[in-house]
């Protein structure tokens, strides 16, 4: 597995744990952000966006991924998910994070900075369903 050093680890954390705080979750309370970095440096940031019309909220790891391709990225390097009780991305977010490479870092943390788990996308989602499943 790929590593991250601590001191990058620390501040995708804290950048993460600082948006959380920007979420919009009125419904659920459960506050979530995300930090993105890409293969070329950059950092996005994202945080869950509620709706009444629940099917309709977005969660902080897409935004921030969505975000980032927005600006033309597409290679990322790690991404941290700071949760109240470092919960992990959901199953749709594992996807969209498969679309962009299995070897993807992700830190996994809770809102006082603990990080909970270290892992990559495809420790996330073994056998996941990727763009070159489509080429037949």
């Amino acid at each position: 597995m790929m590593t991250v050093t601590s001191q990058d680890a620390k501040f995708l954390i804290d950048l993460a744990n600082e948006a959380s705080r920007r979420a919009y979750a009125p419904y659920s309370n459960y506050h979530v952000g995300a930090a993105l970095r890409t293969k070329s440096g950059r950092i996005f940031t994202g945080v869950n966006v509620e709706n009444a019309a629940y099917p309709t909220t977005m969660c902080a790891e897409r935004v921030a991924i969505y975000k980032a391709v927005s600006e033309g990225e597409r290679e990322f390097d790690v991404i941290a998910v700071v949760t109240p009780n470092g919960g992990y991305p959901c199953g749709g977010c594992r996807q969209v994070m498969a679309e962009f490479g299995l070897d993807t870092i992700v830190l996994i943390a809770d809102a006082m900075g603990n990080v909970i788990d270290q892992t990559t996308v495809n420790g996330l989602l073994p056998g996941a369903f990727t763009p070159d499943h489509l080429k037949i």
